[in-house]
């Protein structure tokens, strides 16, 4: 029997390198700290406004099966793709809309309805 109730995507925890860049970035592109584990001048983990779990893994390398990309719906998408280019990430082949980050986190920006 299927489960007949609704499922949603409650976070994303990701672990980073250098949690004090992302913590700027995603508050740059409007996905501010909410929450914050540890000593907030250097966090172990934070939370962000959408459901982004922050998680600081400064000698952490990757697995295989690293998650293939984060969906973000933004309210105004070409202003968050502006601030996003600031900061140094690189338009991937899909579209000016997929964007990585300089530790490798694949984004695919998308317009909120």
């Amino acid at each position: 029997m299927a489960y007949d109730k609704t499922c949603y995507l409650q976070h994303t925890a990701v672990y980073v390198k250098d949690i004090q860049w992302h913590i700027r970035f995603f508050a740059a592109i409007g996905m501010p700290v909410e929450r914050v584990a540890g000593d907030e001048a250097n966090p172990d983990q934070v939370w962000t406004v959408g459901g982004m779990q922050l998680v600081s893994a400064p000698d952490f390398e990757g697995p295989e099966g690293r998650m293939a990309h984060l969906g973000i719906y933004a309210d105004d998408l070409e202003a968050a793709l502006e601030e996003a280019y600031k900061w140094g990430v690189e338009a991937m082949p899909q579209g000016r809309n997929w964007i990585r980050l300089p530790d490798g986190l694949a984004i695919e920006m998308m317009q909120a309805k």
